[in-house]
Parts: C-alpha cells; structure tokens; sequence
C-alpha cells in the first residue's frame, strides 16, 4: 500500500469499511466521525475537508484524524496523535477547533501547540457521558419536537446558547446564514428538541449527529431566569426518552467539567461518565 510520511494517506470512499470498523472500536465515543463517514462516504467534496489515515507495516489502518472545521483523532495513542500533529503542522491551520479523547488531543496539541499560538480557549478535561436506559426521572411531557413554525422563537435561544457556551457569536464574521441553515437542518431531521412556554423556549436540546448505535446530544439550554426549576432535568429526560425509541438506543455527551448543575442534572437521569474529552477552540 502508498502511503505518505508516517503511514499516513488521506481516505476515500474506497476505504470506507475499514474506516468503520475503526470507529467500531468505541462507536459511542467516535459517534461524530462515524456519522460524517457514513453521511459523506469519506468523499473529500462533502467532507469539507480529509479524514487521514494511518497505516501500520502490514497495511493495516489503525488510527485516524477527521481534519474539517473540527479536528478529531480517532483511536490514535500518543505516537499516532503525534504523527497527525506533525502533518497538520505541514498545512496551512483551516480547523477552528480540536476535539476528541483527551490522552490524543493533549498528545496533539505538544506538538502543534508551539505553533498555534492563537488558541482561544482550553478545556482540558471534560466529563463524556452516556445513557443506554430509560432515564431515572420522569420526563417533562411539554418537551417537543421543533417545527417550522418554531424557528423564529427557537433561532434567538440557539443564539444565545451558542454565546453562553463558545464565548462569541454564531453570526460573528459572516456566519449568520449559515448558522441558521443548521438550526433550520436540525429541525426539518427532527433533532430539535425544546419546551416553548407562551411561545418562549424555556428548555432545548439537539441531536448533533447519529449512527447506528448511538446518538450525541448538544446544546442544552435553559434561559438564565428560569434556572433551578428542573427543566433542563426533565427536558433532557424527555428527549433521552424519545432519542433512544426512535433514533439510537445510546445517548451520549460531554459536558464542562466546571459545569456542576449541568453535571448534576445528568446524573440524576442516569447518565455516566466514560471517558474524557478535551476541547480546544481557536
């Protein structure tokens, strides 16, 4: 097999198997680049990017990096995560963030750290969480799916959501259009998930993206005023309920270790934690 320095050589279609059977691995953890393979089929023009791989002597693919907006090494140890840093280093930096287990991202960034000094923030370890059970308290039967018809109320609390959590603007430098093209995508799939009071968006959820064997779950809100009444509990409840008898029998996320009502919420629903994951956003 050609492979390129270290053994790495982007993926294509022709290698989308093998890609799978690496997530495979942990299909929980790497539900995120499961969905953008099996959604792209690893073509490079719906990518928006590469996924490489690495290859050991015998031409077997045992490690990746999904390197689009998000860059995100897939069951690479220190060595692989390195080799990858290595070529990102080669190529102009297009990526706003890096994600992913925290031993590989922590390997990544010792290496490209030095040179991508315009890091906005980093969060080192955060707590990633699953459900595969009916939730432990009792959903809220006001939760919902978002309809067409909600988008105007719903748009302004994703917004909001978005700066709360990432610290700027979804609509910052252009992004506006775009960013409504997501919440728009995300209901027409059925993956918004909110509780509207007179119209107002008390509680939301989305699912981010899907396989086969689980679900990942993002931007839980509950507007400043309303904090402290469950509603992020039971919403969050509602929604597990209603992912895992339609969409994918595991639930996951990963939440701010910081983030103590947030964590509390989901452990008294009955999620746990599994892992680690690291963000860093530039």
């Amino acid at each position: 097999m050609l492979t390129t320095d270290r053994g790495i050589r982007v993926l294509g279609p022709a290698d989308l198997d093998e890609f799978l059977a690496l997530t495979a691995r942990d299909p929980v953890a790497n539900v995120f680049v499961e969905y953008r393979g099996r959604s792209t089929r690893l073509d490079t023009r719906w990518l928006g990017g590469e996924v490489w791989g690495r290859y050991d002597a015998g031409g077997r693919l045992t490690s990746a990096c999904h390197v689009g907006a998000n860059l995100v090494p897939v069951e690479a140890d220190e060595e692989a995560a390195r080799a990858f840093a290595e070529r990102a280093l080669a190529k102009p930096r297009t990526i706003s963030t890096i994600v992913g287990a925290h031993a590989a991202v922590e390997a990544f960034w010792d290496v490209v750290g030095p040179e991508w000094e315009d890091v906005r923030e980093l969060r080192w370890r955060q707590p990633h969480l699953l459900i595969d059970h009916d939730p432990a308290v009792e959903p809220d039967p006001a939760v919902r799916r978002s309809v067409r018809s909600d988008f105007n109320n719903l748009y302004p609390a994703c917004v909001a959501m978005y700066e709360e959590e990432i610290g700027v603007s979804p609509e910052a430098a252009g992004g506006r259009e775009m960013y409504r093209a997501r919440v728009l995508q995300l209901i027409s799939r059925g993956w918004s998930f909110a509780r509207y009071d007179a119209g107002r968006v008390v509680f939301k959820a989305e699912v981010a993206c899907v396989s086969p064997t689980a679900a990942q779950v993002q931007g839980v809100w509950v507007p400043e005023d309303r904090r402290g009444e469950g509603l992020a509990t039971r919403g969050l409840a509602a929604v597990v309920e209603v992912v895992r008898r339609e969409v994918a029998p595991t639930v996951s996320l990963y939440v701010n270790e910081w983030n103590t009502p947030a964590r509390a919420a989901y452990a008294r629903i009955g999620f746990r934690e599994t892992a680690r994951f690291s963000t860093i956003m530039f």
